[in-house]
């Protein structure tokens, strides 16, 4: 009886111009999308659309604005930054820095801007000026006096001039809809190298800073890139030597990856850059169906001596279990988009639809190449043959002996010995995967190694300065001028007293308030004691009125809005480490709790700023991680039911992707890597690259036991035969995919190199051991079920032919 799969195959097989023209048109239509594909970082989007911090942040996008550049002008000769030459930089950068295309004009600040303002009480009133001139100094005398304005402004003395005085800042904001990273990295690097010298030491630090590093060292990623796949291309040439078998799988992947690219160009979504090594791991992927199915072919090419034949074979032999395991490949991916990040949702969408088109590109089309392209002079060569053949041979003899090893370890004595290292390695895993620690555990960001320039960047300004990253709780107005009430500013003071005395104090901490009280004093007189605000509204309306004579509202925008209805307090705190970021909010919360979050004319909400952004993805990421794991688990594991028949093929299958993952966890933690954004599509990938190899394993397993009606035997057979491939093409994206972590000077894409590399070892290692071991042990009925839709016996394939 001839199978629905043979019937498929046939029809392909027979069809074969068709199908390659039905696929060409495909792939010129999909091609024309590449001209639109853009790799691009869209700020709002890394961040989860429903978290109350990023909703916050939409609402009050001037309160500490992640999009803020800081640049420190540092003497290093001894001296301090009130020196002509300094203060001229800081001039000139001021000015330079506002002609960057995006910037938002209104919130540049440094001592050299409008923006930073000194109080003074004169006989005719209390004026607020600008500490600068329209000048820069230009001898002692006005030094010195810039030096007395700064000592006279709370603000400028500790958030613009360092207190040993030998740095200075400039701050310079931008507007999403306007800002390029690139353009704006390119212009602040020119700034850094004309105002360098021996004597000072230009920083940058921020997150368009960070974004653009991320830009420039990815043109270095393309080139590393090239480097995986030609390494790939040389590895698949020396073991293949053959035309079909180099030629099918490039062929293969440039296709797929014309599909992949060009849907995305279709439909207009931006590739986030940090997020392209998933789309290489997907031509790894491709390579690895394809040599699966090569591997197959020139089995089957051996014993029919008929190319047709040998492809339409293979076809129906891995028909069905290649659909499944690129179906698997594919929900992975789709199921990231459950984290409510919409950069994850655009990736998951664009990931996912490639992996899918890997069913007529990996599945279908390498058939049918192979049957076209030349028959290879090496056959026995790249086909099992017997074991005194293969020990003549190099590579071959190593794959050999390797699968062997796998093969004695996973039956008969030894079995019972190699399940109770499985289960100790799984308790230790899952012990050590709970300390897995989510965000971020370096100063400043763990994309870049420590001594990038970035990094050093922040260390220095975090050195000097009270941090470059705030937390702002927001006082959201109800109605009217919020500011010029006691309520709001008396409780302002008291929420930042309640931080400044607690065990996790911020650095420094700034509000409407702190200016009030310092223009309630100078409008009583001078009398520090009427530094102090009453609940007078009164008086605190006259605070406030105070503080604007002859002010533009636009000088306190970082504390309050325009019209003033909102304000915030901002906090300091001196790194952006996640054990900071999580006793910063859990400190805020707790004084948040004792000043009232709602009060009649205002609602404080926490939070907004760097780190509660920060925090935010870290939340989402901790939560939807589970979400992910379960949702693959349940997924995969209907899948695998409907697909073999039986409840225990769930087990035989989930049993060492689930390890897999444990064990990947449990390497992280011991190497200090952190689990985020960028690192949670790593590990959904992971868990389709480990049921990958499982269902080619156990498919073959349940096609040899046909033969030999025996655990033991189907176990060996398949190993030396699928296991090769699965061996064969793990090694060959190892080897491709090592050289990142000692190429790339983005730490992200080297951390992500090992990941990948742990990632397909460790699945490769289970499919190979663990797969054969479980049914050896479990011996399931539906292995030795009569017919099985994911796998059918060579030789019954091969009676036809034999007659």
């Amino acid at each position: 009886m001839v199978s629905l799969r043979q019937k498929i195959a046939a029809l392909i097989v027979s069809h074969r111009w068709i199908t390659l023209t039905v696929m060409f048109l495909i792939t010129v239509v999909l091609g024309y999308g590449l001209i639109h594909v853009e790799s691009k970082t869209v700020f709002s989007d890394l961040f989860p659309k429903t978290h109350p911090f990023v909703q916050a942040y939409k609402d009050h996008p001037n309160f500490g604005n992640p999009l803020t550049v800081t640049i420190m002008v540092k003497r290093v000769d001894g001296k301090d930054v009130y020196e002509t030459d300094t203060m001229q930089k800081v001039w000139n950068i001021s000015r330079d820095i506002d002609l960057t295309p995006g910037v938002d004009h209104d919130q540049v600040v440094s001592i050299a801007t409008e923006k930073a303002r000194y109080t003074v009480l004169t006989a005719d009133g209390i004026y607020s000026n600008p500490i600068m001139d329209d000048h820069p100094p230009a001898n002692k005398g006005e030094l010195n006096e810039i030096r007395r304005r700064v000592n006279e402004s709370s603000f400028a003395r500790n958030f613009l001039v360092s207190e040993d005085g030998v740095a200075t800042l400039v701050n310079a904001t931008f507007i999403e809809r306007l800002v390029d990273y690139g353009v704006v990295f390119e212009h602040v690097q020119a700034l850094v190298d004309k105002y360098s010298d021996d004597q000072h030491e230009i920083h940058v630090a921020g997150w368009p800073a960070l974004t653009g590093w991320v830009y420039f060292f990815g043109s270095q990623t393309i080139e590393i890139f090239a480097i995986t796949l030609g390494l790939m291309f040389v590895i698949l040439l020396l073991v293949m030597r053959n035309v079909a078998g180099v030629l099918t799988p490039v062929i293969v992947s440039v296709v797929s990856a014309i599909w992949g690219f060009g849907f995305v160009g279709w439909i207009g979504h931006p590739v986030e850059p940090l997020l392209m090594v998933v789309p290489l791991l997907l031509i790894a992927r491709s390579f690895s169906h394809c040599v699966q199915a090569t591997e197959r072919y020139y089995e089957l090419l051996d014993k029919v001596k008929n190319k047709l034949k040998a492809s339409e074979y293979s076809l129906a032999l891995l028909i069905w279990p290649g659909i499944l395991g690129i179906f698997t490949d594919a929900c992975g991916l789709f199921l990231v988009a459950l984290a409510p990040i919409p950069a994850l949702e655009r990736f998951a969408l664009f990931t996912g639809f490639w992996a899918m088109s890997l069913i007529p590109t990996s599945v279908i089309l390498t058939p049918i190449l192979l049957s076209m392209l030349p028959e290879p002079k090496n056959l026995h060569h790249v086909t099992d043959c017997s074991e005194s053949e293969i020990e003549k041979r190099g590579v071959q003899k190593i794959l050999f002996n390797v699968l062997s090893f796998f093969g004695e370890i996973a039956r008969g004595a030894k079995a019972k010995y190699t399940a109770f290292m499985f289960t100790a390695i799984a308790v230790f895993s899952v012990l050590l995967m709970t300390q897995i620690q989510i965000g971020n555990p370096v100063e400043g960001s763990n994309l870049l190694f420590e001594d990038s320039e970035f990094n050093t960047a922040v260390r220095e300004i975090n050195g000097h300065f009270p941090g470059a990253m705030t937390l702002e709780v927001v006082f959201e107005g109800k109605k009217g001028r919020i500011v010029s009430e006691s309520d709001t500013l008396l409780t302002m003071t008291r929420l930042q007293r309640c931080l400044e005395n607690a065990p996790n104090a911020p650095a420094a901490t700034l509000s409407f308030a702190d200016y009030a009280q310092e223009a309630n004093r100078l409008f009583n007189g001078g009398n520090p004691k009427w530094s102090v605000l009453d609940r007078n509204d009164r008086s605190a309306s006259a605070a406030s009125t105070a503080l604007m004579l002859g002010t533009s509202a636009t000088a306190y925008l970082h504390i309050t809005d325009f019209q003033q209805e909102n304000a915030t307090v901002s906090l300091w705190y001196a790194n952006n480490k996640q054990e900071t970021v999580d006793q910063a909010l859990h400190e805020a919360r707790k004084c948040l709790d004792q000043v009232q979050r709602e009060h009649e004319n205002f609602l404080i909400r926490l939070a907004t700023g760097s780190i509660a952004l920060q925090q935010s993805i870290n939340e989402t990421v901790d939560i939807y991680q589970w979400y992910i794991l379960g949702g693959l688990n349940v997924v995969i594991s209907i899948v695998c039911l409907l697909a073999y028949g039986s409840y225990m093929a769930i087990p035989i299958l989930m049993i060492p992707v689930n390890l897999a993952n444990a064990i990947l966890t449990a390497l992280m933690v011991m190497l200090g890597m952190g689990l985020d954004v960028n690192s949670l599509p790593i590990l959904a990938v992971g868990i389709g690259v480990g049921i990958d190899y499982g269902i080619y394993m156990l498919s073959r397993i349940i096609e040899e036991y046909k033969q030999t009606q025996n655990y033991g035997e189907a176990n060996r057979i398949a190993l030396v035969t699928c296991g090769k491939a699965i061996l064969f093409t793990a090694s060959l994206m190892i080897i491709g995919i090592f050289p990142w972590y000692f190429l790339s000077e983005l730490k992200f894409l080297s951390d992500m190199g090992l990941m990948l590399v742990l990632v397909m070892s460790i699945n490769m290692v289970l499919a190979l051991t663990l797969v054969p071991l479980l049914v050896y042990l479990m011996k399931p009925k539906f292995i030795a079920s009569k017919y099985q839709p994911t796998s059918e016996s060579m030789e019954a394939l091969l009676e036809p032919q034999q007659d």
